[in-house]
């Protein structure tokens, strides 16, 4: 009897201890939430253990868990990873997974005309940034460049000029001549190309994600893609109701304060999305460099039934920030590295003589229009008006304290009253004012996009583009310093004793409404009208295994100069309307051995229209066209790939070589005697040659709760060949050379690093808490070319050596903390930028050196509702 009790106990405690270590059976099958097809390999993880299994080849699993409820994380590389609760035995069922690194959650409407690379099967070089990573590392006192850093080939630069004057370089190639995309309206400047980073500096806030196309890209605009195209897809009407507040502050009192709300999709087919925000810093990182501004953005969406839907969108980001400018190291060595030659203070308030102003709502409507399962259009019709500019001294009499190199506003304002007229009034060669240059412009355009899938295999694209843009450039007085007027010499058709009294503020808000009348202009008054109208079509073929695609893209571009008063030069009345026409065509093919293995390459040829600042010979001053006239800018790339993905790891690596010839640049010249005149050089047919490999890869163990990804980009520019320049006398319009030739050949291009790597490490250290940490290391950083240096050496019989500059690493890190507040979250974030405080040069251009920043910081609580 005995004997049969012990085997009765040891037999319950052997199937106690067997229900204890198998407490649940979990079944489920994993797939591509697009796709619908099953996902191999992906991870199922109990949460807290190292117990997990993989799915099959049908996406199949099944996990037995050590404890009878609880959690499990199921992941998979390139895919949301997602968290399911479970109780006793549960079936799971059908689980679909998003993709990570995909934009198409996000594009709510205008899915047509915005160039995303997963809207082509043929792979191009590029990466995304999601929103969410976008708000933790780069919303607020940082570039909103500083989130697109960690990815191949792209260099952010300037970040010391103050707020919203960063650069960005991709593969070498500065933002001129990088396309940059807003939902897919063209946002570089159409004078220029430039961009100015101040005017979009609420894009942190409302940007749902960004995608960098490097290279030929995905995009079937007729735009300046020389180095890439760069993708802002922003918030526009969500779907979800909800919103949240965010406070944030950071070194040298930055302050920031953003309020979100969304009402979500009604059953009337309305919704509508707010967002407004403030900001605020005494200084960004050296001296005078205060800012302050606001974002908003408005969205309204409204969808009647199941083939159209629309979309309002108003956005903007008026702004003032004072500015410091490039100088020479001596002077940081002697004042200190924050030094800004640029500022000082006017009655015990820091005053500056750089300020930047400007406000540019954006406005764009979008219509969707799904014609049948084939056939899809979409339309965007977008609008902005910029007001705004730039200050800066007028006069000569600037007096510089050589005790701390800052302006001595207090010294000027006595100078002013002490050589002033009898009526208070000063000139130009006693006197100093601050002025400001203004920059506006009205632009219009229209982009839309008519898809057809032709079956399983044939999709094809046409649309068209259309722009036109109307600048306005003048200037007028900010800040008389102690004067009751100015004596206007600049203009012809006025006396000598023309007296401007009126001020207009460098504020963003009145910028729009307060400006001045002719009678209280100077120096220059003009306006273009800049008129652009492209075709575009794409046709693609893919099977299972393989896929190729062709896309071609013509257009025509008009540019003609109104001057309103005559000042030096020919500048008065309207100039000839002259008329380009430019295009591109490229393809490309790709390979897919297995699920795993995937090879692309693809090749373009563009004609680019120069810029309008490029086809006269004086913008500011004269109607006449350049001498020698500007031809089209001929690009030519190459570019090969490699993907590689499995269960845990990704692998990316892409070749490519860019031709980019006749190509033109206006650099600065020496000053002309005898009466010190500034000059200008003009080159006509440069040619810069850009070959470079490049990867990037991301690791996501088994059962782990931390992700390492890494990057790296080996390039080898240079500029190739013999080239012509003139030089000009800026103030005669004489010219001094007008058939120079300078060698080029073998000079390196400066202004980005050709080597750089990168490595990031993320992990859950518990629950709801994270960190996360980025290197980065930048080397082969060359000087601006100056071809002032370069001609001396030729005409010498030398041959111009790149300066080399100094090679540097950064480190930055940040971490999160996520409270539960019942069904909604407070999230903590906060981030340390150049954690060792890293002392470095970032670029030198014709004027001087940039430093780079030391170490700041920011920290945010957001609470989501």
């Amino acid at each position: 009897m005995k004997k049969t009790i012990q085997f009765l106990l040891m037999a319950v405690m052997f199937m106690f201890t067997t229900v204890m270590m198998a407490q649940s059976t979990i079944t489920g099958t994993i797939t591509d939430a697009e796709l619908n097809s099953p996902l191999p390999g992906a991870n199922i993880l109990e949460k807290g253990t190292t117990n997990g299994v993989s799915s099959d080849f049908d996406g199949n699993f099944t996990l037995e868990t050590k404890k009878p409820n609880g959690q499990i994380v199921i992941s998979f590389v390139g895919y949301q990873s997602i968290t399911l609760k479970f109780s006793g035995n549960t079936s799971l069922g059908n689980i679909k997974l998003e993709l990570d690194n995909s934009l198409e959650e996000v594009v709510i409407i205008g899915t047509g005309v915005i160039d995303l690379a997963e809207g082509r099967e043929t792979p191009v070089a590029v990466s995304t940034i999601k929103g969410k990573d976008i708000q933790l590392k780069s919303a607020g006192n940082v570039e909103f460049g500083e989130a697109l850093k960690n990815t191949p080939s792209v260099y952010v630069s300037n970040q010391a000029g103050g707020f919203g004057d960063s650069q960005i370089f991709l593969r070498g190639f500065d933002q001129v001549n990088t396309a940059y995309l807003l939902n897919g309206q063209p946002i570089n400047g159409m004078e220029d190309g430039n961009m100015y980073w101040s005017n979009w500096s609420g894009m942190s806030d409302v940007a749902n994600a960004v995608q960098i196309q490097r290279g030929l890209g995905a995009s079937k605009l007729a735009i300046s893609s020389v180095g890439g195209t760069v993708n802002i897809v922003s918030k526009t009407t969500d779907k979800k109701q909800g919103g949240f507040i965010r406070f944030l502050g950071g070194n040298d009192s930055y302050s920031k304060g953003t309020l979100s709300y969304d009402s979500g999709l009604k059953e009337s087919g309305w919704a509508f999305s707010v967002l407004v925000d403030h900001w605020q810093a005494f200084r960004k990182y050296s001296e005078g460099t205060a800012g302050q501004g606001q974002n908003y953005l408005f969205s309204v969406g409204y969808k009647p039934s199941e083939t159209h839907s629309f979309n309002f969108l108003l956005t903007g980001a008026p702004q003032w920030h004072d500015q410091n400018f490039s100088d020479e190291l001596e002077s940081y060595e002697r004042y200190g590295e924050k030094y800004n030659g640029n500022s000082g203070f006017l009655e015990g308030e820091r005053f500056t003589e750089r300020r930047n102003y400007y406000h540019k709502p954006v406005a764009n409507l979008n219509w969707d229009y799904n014609i049948n399962e084939n056939l899809e259009l979409s339309t965007v019709l977008y609008a902005s008006w910029g007001r705004g500019g730039g200050t800066g001294n007028v006069g000569n009499g600037r007096v510089v304290n050589s005790s701390n190199g800052l302006i001595d506003f207090d010294q000027i304002v006595i100078n002013n009253i002490n050589t002033a007229d009898a009526n208070g009034n000063g000139s130009f060669s006693n006197s100093y004012l601050r002025r400001s240059s203004v920059n506006a412009h009205n632009w219009y355009g229209l982009l839309s996009n008519l898809n057809y899938e032709a079956g399983e295999n044939w999709s094809f694209n046409l649309g068209v583009d259309g722009r036109t843009y109307n600048g306005i450039h003048f200037r007028q007085l900010e800040n008389k310093l102690g004067l009751n007027g100015y004596r206007d010499n600049f203009r012809t058709d006025r006396p000598s004793t023309y007296v401007i009294t009126e001020t207009f503020k460098a504020n963003p808000w009145s910028a729009l409404f307060d400006y001045a009348d002719d009678d209280q202009r100077y120096d220059y008054n003009y306006e273009e009208v800049i008129q652009y109208i492209g075709a575009f079509g794409q046709a693609e073929y893919k099977m299972d295994n393989f896929s190729a695609f062709i896309q071609t893209a013509i257009s025509t571009q008009s540019y003609q100069r109104e001057g309103f008063f005559t000042g030096r030069g020919n500048g008065l009345g309207k100039s000839e309307k002259l008329s380009k026409e430019g295009y591109n065509l490229k393809g490309g093919l790709a390979y897919k051995i297995n699920e795993q293995h995937t090879f692309f390459g693809n090749a373009g040829i563009y004609s680019r229209q120069p810029f309008l600042d490029n086809v006269f010979a004086d913008i500011r001053y004269d109607n006449r066209l350049a001498s020698p006239a500007v031809d089209n800018e001929e690009i030519i790339g190459f570019e090969g790939g490699y993907r590689f993905k499995n269960d845990v790891f990704r692998l990316n690596i892409d070749i490519y070589n860019t031709e980019w010839g006749n190509r033109f640049l206006n650099i600065n010249g020496p000053r002309i005697a005898p009466n010190n005149d500034t000059s200008t050089y003009r080159l006509t047919d440069v040619t810069q040659v850009h070959r470079g490999l490049e990867f990037d890869f991301e690791y996501r163990p088994l059962a782990s709760n931390f992700s390492l990804r890494g990057y790296g980009s080996l390039g080898n520019w240079k500029y190739d060949g013999e080239t012509p320049y003139t030089l000009q006398n800026n103030e005669t319009g004489d010219f001094i050379t007008t058939n120079g030739k300078v060698s080029l050949t073998n000079v390196k291009v400066g202004n980005a690093p050709q080597t750089s790597f990168g490595i990031g490490l993320k992990g859950n250290l518990l629950e709801n808490l994270s960190v996360d940490f980025d290197y980065n290391i930048y080397t082969d950083l060359y000087e601006f070319v100056d071809p002032a240096d370069v001609a001396e050496e030729a005409l010498a019989g030398r041959t111009y050596e790149s300066i080399r500059l100094p090679a540097y690493t950064l480190a930055d890190t940040g971490i999160t903390y996520v409270f539960n507040l019942g069904d909604n979250k407070l999230t903590f974030r906060g981030n340390v930028f150049n954690l060792f405080n890293t002392a470095y040069i970032n670029q030198r251009d014709a004027f001087g050196y940039f430093l780079g920043i030391g170490r700041t910081w920011n920290a945010s609580m957001r609470y989501n509702f």
